[in-house]
């Protein structure tokens, strides 16, 4: 029996963040002035990741909270240097009012996107991964997501660092070849290497290299910490002094980088539809915001599925 296609899972905030970063704002407006370049963006990944990947299924996950007050708990730390001084997250200005707007198109299309109150994108790609019959395809740019891949249950991720255009198709084997350890323990080599794009800072003295072969070596962090309390465990006298002192981050920033997949989320229409299902206000929509050639590229897309 043949295998039924992917479903695809797309990190909106990725991609459009992404869409409006390397499309210039001079080169998609409205009439009246105003940006699109991450709605145009958005779109046309959209259209080009259904062409090549062919799913029959897809869902958008949204952050409806960027920055969860019970990561923050575990680690004040985190994503701290992009919190806006009046509170909330520091966005482009002409960012903002297109989120609306590629909500809006997903919704004339028929694409469901999701979030949930008090987690990220990431949680609701994670419980959809382990939740939505398989295969499943994961779309992001954020490398936190290479714990998802899974080839038991077979779920890839495909990582846009390079762009839709140029997307790395990874699994276990990926993983391992990009960074040393296996994708079920991509969590712990996080919290050892740190990312100082989410405020993680890591062991001091500890990069991917280190992180990695002591990975390979003890199991995981909870194999690390064990060893450190046995005479004789083979660690060097200066990064046993380091993973010591940085005990009590390491208690908790794992928790932080582990993506949730347990995610109350509502049920969902997944099946990706063969045209808009509300055309005319597609049709409405594109005219408004000048994107007509987006929307027909993304209708086309669809259509040409078998």
């Amino acid at each position: 029996m043949a295998q039924r296609p992917p479903i695809l899972l797309i990190d909106a905030p990725s991609l459009y963040f992404r869409a409006y970063l390397g499309i210039p704002e001079s080169a998609a407006k409205t009439e009246d002035g105003q940006p699109v370049n991450a709605v145009r963006g958005f779109l046309d990944m959209l259209a080009q990741l259904i062409r090549t990947r062919r799913p029959d299924r897809m869902v958008c996950a949204l952050d409806h909270d960027w920055r969860p007050a019970w990561r923050v708990e575990l680690l004040p730390s985190y994503k701290a240097h992009r919190l806006a001084p009046e509170g909330g997250e520091v966005v482009p200005d002409t960012l903002s009012p297109q989120v609306p707007m590629i909500l809006d198109v997903l919704e004339a299309i028929g694409i469901t996107a999701v979030g949930a109150t008090g987690y990220e994108a990431d949680d609701v790609l994670g419980t959809l991964s382990v939740t939505q019959d398989a295969p499943v395809e994961v779309v992001s740019g954020d490398r936190d997501l290479f714990q998802l891949v899974d080839d038991v249950r077979g779920v890839r991720l495909l990582y846009v660092g390079r762009g839709v255009a140029k997307l790395d198709d990874c699994d276990d084997a990926a993983v391992r070849a990009r960074y040393g350890v296996p994708a079920d323990r991509y969590a712990d080599f996080a919290a050892l290497r740190g990312d100082p794009s989410d405020g993680l800072p890591g062991v001091p003295g500890v990069g991917e290299k280190t992180a990695a072969r002591l990975i390979d070596r003890y199991g995981g962090l909870a194999g690390i910490l064990a060893a450190l309390d046995e005479p004789g465990s083979g660690f060097a006298p200066g990064l046993r002094t380091k993973l010591d002192a940085a005990r009590g981050y390491l208690a908790v920033a794992p928790k932080v980088v582990e993506v949730a997949r347990d995610v109350p989320l509502p049920d969902l229409a997944t099946a990706l539809p063969a045209a808009p299902a509300q055309p005319e206000r597609l049709l409405e929509l594109a005219q408004r915001w000048n994107l007509a050639g987006s929307c027909r590229r993304l209708v086309d897309a669809l259509a040409d599925r078998p």
